[in-house]
């Protein structure tokens, strides 16, 4: 086989192929014998007849079909290993020559990823942050604890500080009365002092008893999270549907062994600092993962294809798109409660696109300048971990498909390179 690359652009190339002979009569034997399988010559047992038998008997517009087929592609994976190209996505043919069975010369266009250049990866120098744990958190998960663990009564009293409260609420623009994405609840118990809703939203509700309502303004904070709603004033319509007095456990060593094998509170308080800290450690380990694997696709150079940037924009639109589905939101509403268009955000992520695939391409570039492979025996491994995690039936059956069994080494081989980097960060 004789091949060429010529490069159109610096991710796109045309490769003229031409097969020698040997190929194509090997692929040609090939077709004709999987042919005579189905094929009854007389006087022979079906599928025993002589190959240039069944070929004279066999349709032979489906044999040149399926020889051009089966020659090209193989034509094609040899040339792609040999020019050691990165195609993505299905490539154009079109056949140049071709004389049956003897000669064939195509032309096929593909899209590629084009050259790299890794920078010098091993200089980088970081560590993750270091983190600490303090007597606020550590008291922080105590009251959690003990509100989870607390007594709770029904009381046909008006809500006081401390009381939780079960309500329905609605949310509306104050200036229009447009309804407000995500503004809206039914059956929401709320824990009146806890601070986890709009300030001012729990204070409202102080006084009200099971069965009352009542309409209020809430001006939304300067810094809150959507941009939509800042400083935005929301009226809300509430009701309350229940008033339960909550009556917390003491924080004696009865309780600290009722939530777990601890014989005093001291012991229980050392548990959930070490906790707290082992978590923290972990978040900073992957922030360090993740400012290496940044700063690696920012500093590489990378040819890749818009259409590779696209296509992975799209998919990630469509998982926000699912999500927001569950949510009980439409599209608008989400695009409204993010304060931004359907053209600035798809330009936003568009580029979260682009660095992501950036991150794989590159990534993939040091795992080779490093040898990273994954053998056989890692990935049974991974498998029978998952499988012990996963146990139903459907998801064993998916396991174990190639498809997936792919995407796991491809997992696995990602970690292998981010450990390498992040072990060239530390010797720094």
């Amino acid at each position: 086989m004789q091949s060429t690359v010529t490069h159109i652009t610096p991710t796109k190339v045309e490769l003229t192929i031409e097969a020698d002979t040997d190929t194509l009569s090997r692929v040609k034997d090939a077709i004709v014998s999987d042919m005579a399988k189905d094929v009854q010559v007389s006087g022979f047992r079906k599928g025993h007849a002589p190959a240039a038998m069944v070929e004279k008997t066999i349709d032979q517009q489906q044999l040149q079909s399926r020889f051009l087929d089966g020659a090209i592609s193989e034509m094609y994976a040899d040339a792609v290993v040999e020019k050691q190209l990165r195609p993505v996505g299905q490539p154009s043919v079109e056949i140049s020559k071709y004389v049956p069975f003897s000669t064939l010369e195509v032309k096929i266009s593909v899209e590629v990823i084009g050259a790299i250049k890794l920078p010098d990866y091993k200089k980088f120098a970081m560590k993750p942050a270091v983190v600490t744990v303090d007597d606020t958190e550590v008291e922080k998960v105590l009251d959690d604890l003990l509100s989870r663990e607390a007594e709770k009564t029904d009381v046909q009293r008006a809500a006081v500080n401390g009381d939780e409260v079960i309500i329905d609420f609605d949310g509306a623009d104050a200036k229009t009365g447009a309804a407000i994405a995500g503004a809206k609840g039914s059956g929401y118990p709320l824990l009146l002092g806890s601070g986890s809703f709009i300030p001012g939203f729990e204070a409202e509700l102080i006084g009200l008893k099971p069965g009352e309502k009542k309409t209020f303004t809430i001006t939304f904070p300067k810094n809150y999270g959507s941009k939509e709603l800042q400083n935005k004033k929301v009226q809300f319509e509430v009701s309350v549907s229940a008033v339960k007095e909550v009556k917390p456990p003491k924080l004696d060593d009865a309780f600290a062994a009722k939530v777990g094998p601890f014989k005093t509170v001291a012991e229980l308080r050392i548990d959930i600092r070490k906790q707290l800290q082992a978590e923290k450690e972990y978040q900073a380990q992957r922030q360090l993962e993740n400012d290496l694997l940044t700063e690696l696709s920012k500093k590489a150079k990378a040819e890749i294809p818009q259409a590779l940037i696209d296509d992975e924009a799209e998919r990630m639109i469509g998982e926000e798109k699912q999500n927001i589905l569950y949510r009980s939101m439409t599209w608008a509403e989400y695009l409204d409660s993010l304060g931004k268009t359907e053209e600035e955000h798809r330009k936003e992520i568009v580029e979260q696109a682009e660095l992501r695939v950036r991150s794989g391409v590159v990534l993939g570039e040091v795992a080779q300048a490093e040898d990273i492979t994954v053998e056989e025996e890692e990935l049974t491994v991974r498998i029978a971990q998952l499988k012990k995690e996963y146990p139903d039936a459907q998801m064993q059956t998916e396991l174990a498909k190639p498809e997936n069994r792919r995407d796991i080494a491809s997992r696995i081989l990602t970690e292998k390179t981010i450990a390498k980097l992040v072990g060239y960060a530390a010797k720094k």
